[in-house]
């Protein structure tokens, strides 16, 4: 049963076909072109590759509420008939939310939830890596529990920029070649990005260490978001890298939500 999915980012937006085989035709696009009529997505909607699927739905995902109207009405237009699924908080995940304001959850990241419960299983850490680094911690005992926010790779890189005088506008390609900058824009290279990683590490490792004391064990890691390529072999022992586990998520919760799916 596939169904096309949706992921609108406050930068980008992601989509693709997802089936229970997995994630075809995964692509982004900037959030802002989401209203032009001329983008990739409208590119997927037309190609044959999407016309061979029999796509049975949408499933989208939004942290930016004011596109949610219009890609509705969208969808209608080339999906009519078929359902189209918002998801959030009040859906189904397949696992328990002990969270205490539920609405106050990112709906990517209840997606994120739906993916790692139905992949992997609890006791998990879910670390998405986009303009801001979430951590979500799922338990065998709590379920889908909380996490952590913090600012990403290019936060940190805009504000060292945008709030002082002097310091200049970083690119976003980064490539260290040392440890000790021997200029300003690669001390702050070094700063930004080692300071990142570190940053993503120190809570990882205090979130782990906190589920072992509860008896959590054998801890799954995962790691999704464009900027999940910044981390090195140094930081990444033990983590599984599933770029397109958002998108899986809404699949996940499409089928434990949608009539279809579910059966009479």
């Amino acid at each position: 049963m596939p169904i096309l999915a949706i992921d609108i980012g406050n930068t980008h937006t992601h989509f693709g076909i997802v089936s229970a085989d997995g994630v075809q035709s995964a692509d982004s696009m900037p959030t802002g072109e989401l209203r032009s009529k001329a983008n990739a997505l409208v590119e997927l909607i037309g190609s044959p590759d999407f016309a061979t699927h029999r796509i049975e739905g949408l499933a989208f995902c939004s942290v930016v509420p004011k596109q949610t109207p219009g890609l509705v009405a969208f969808a209608r237009s080339f999906l009519p008939g078929k359902p189209a699924f918002q998801l959030t908080h009040e859906a189904d995940l397949g696992i328990p939310v002990t969270y205490p304001i539920p609405s106050q959850i990112g709906q990517d990241r209840l997606a994120n939830v739906a993916a790692a419960q139905s992949l992997y299983g609890a006791p998990a850490i879910i670390i998405d890596m986009g303009t801001a680094v979430t951590l979500d911690v799922i338990t065998r005992t709590m379920g889908y529990e909380g996490g952590v926010i913090a600012p990403g790779i290019d936060l940190l890189r805009r504000t060292l920029h945008e709030q002082t005088a002097l310091l200049p506008s970083l690119e976003t390609d980064f490539r260290l070649g040392s440890s000790i900058g021997r200029s300003t824009t690669e001390a702050m290279q070094i700063g930004c990005l080692i300071g990142f990683r570190g940053m993503v590490g120190s809570l990882v490792e205090a979130i782990r260490s906190e589920l072992e004391t509860r008896g959590e064990e054998q801890i799954h890691l995962i790691a999704t978001g464009g900027a999940s390529a910044l981390l090195n072999s140094r930081d990444d022992s033990g983590i599984t890298f599933s770029p397109n586990l958002t998108l899986r998520g809404l699949f996940e919760a499409f089928c434990l939500n949608e009539a279809p799916a579910k059966g009479p």
